[in-house]
């Protein structure tokens, strides 16, 4: 289920050309918004695909990810059903010790009624999900703002952790070294409340040829 975001993308194109000429001449370079958000899986099968792809290409997270499906009828991935399976069937599928502790972490929540549902996210601010979600081993405050841009839509996030982003920024601004987090984050205040719609075309200025500002 593609989901619409909470928010006009005309007018938020507009507002970052207003208070960010570099970002304005970006947004003409990347082109129309491409950003949706997908709500296709649970809130558990979402964080637990997320878990199996952290730190590794795509093409063997995808591998990996696929192998844990075929342990479920019907592939879908189910926090009552993962508890069943032992250490043997999910390392054999190419999960990490370190993932398979984080997995059953988040099953063992979901079970116990501890991970919100989708309804109930949408009803909790932005810093409250993060705050929730971070408990479950294995979940940083990237995977939760990941969670808030394409599974909730949320237009405001700013992952200024994010290594794309900030190369993104990078190469806005033309500056000789990465920016830190930090600076970032103080940066991209003038983009609110559309900081979601300027770190997507951060990200994809990796993929054109930019000139700097």
């Amino acid at each position: 289920m593609k989901t619409r975001f909470e928010f006009d993308p005309a007018t938020a194109l507009a507002h970052l050309r207003d208070v960010d000429q570099g970002m304005g001449r970006l947004i003409d370079r990347v082109g129309s918004l491409g950003l949706s958000a997908n709500r296709n899986r649970s809130v558990f099968e979402y964080l637990a695909r997320s878990i199996v792809y952290q730190q590794l290409s795509g093409k063997a997270a995808g591998t990996i990810h696929g192998r844990l499906q075929n342990l479920f009828s019907g592939r879908r991935i189910l926090a009552d059903r993962l508890l069943l399976l032992s250490d043997q069937a999910l390392r054999g599928a190419g999960l990490s010790r370190g993932k398979c502790l984080a997995l059953r972490d988040l099953a063992t929540r979901a079970v116990a009624g501890e991970l919100p549902t989708a309804r109930k996210l949408r009803q909790m601010s932005d810093a409250d999900i993060i705050s929730a979600l971070t408990v479950v081993r294995g979940i940083g405050p990237w995977t939760a703002q990941m969670l808030l841009i394409f599974y909730l839509g949320r237009p405001d996030v700013l992952p200024s952790g994010d290594l794309g982003v900030r190369r993104g920024y990078q190469y806005l601004r033309g500056f000789k070294t990465l920016p830190e987090p930090d600076k970032l984050e103080r940066a991209g205040r003038r983009w609110r409340p559309y900081r979601t719609v300027a770190s997507w075309y951060l990200w994809r200025s990796l993929d054109i040829d930019l000139p700097t500002s």
